[in-house]
């Protein structure tokens, strides 16, 4: 089993204090993770040898080819808002659930599946949903 000891705790409480300087949340993770990681070679918690690996492992996360696809579906979540198509199916649902209380959430709930099912991602129905449905809303 590893030994922790006090780390955690003082990793915690130096993330609440950088927090607490202003920093944002990005960097004061950043900062915690280089100056632990720093004490922990110092204090012979782990081999530096391990700091080898992150180069490779941040390779291996940017080289995944699905990666390719995400900015073109969000392109599409941008041209699907910008032609109308999104806007028009909150329209043509919203009056088919009119009558019904709470007609709305409901035409937003089937668009937003309907939007999933054409672009096949969620960062584009979210970019034509969230543009689409927030003034109606």
């Amino acid at each position: 089993m590893f030994e922790y000891g006090p780390m955690p705790p003082l990793m915690f409480g130096g993330m609440i204090a950088f927090l607490i300087m202003g920093f944002p949340v990005a960097f004061s993770l950043a900062a915690v993770g280089m100056l632990f990681g720093m004490l922990g070679i110092a204090f012979d918690h782990f081999s530096p040898a391990l700091l080898n690996a992150l180069p490779l492992r941040f390779y291996g996360v940017i080289s995944n080819d699905l990666l390719l696809a995400i900015p073109f579906f969000t392109f599409m979540g941008a041209i699907l808002e910008r032609c109308g198509l999104a806007e028009d199916l909150l329209e043509g649902s919203g009056q088919l659930f009119g009558p019904v209380p709470g007609g709305l959430a409901y035409a937003v709930v089937i668009v937003g599946a309907v939007l999933g099912a054409i672009t096949g991602t969620v960062a584009a129905s979210v970019i034509a949903m969230g543009v689409v449905s927030l003034p109606v809303m």
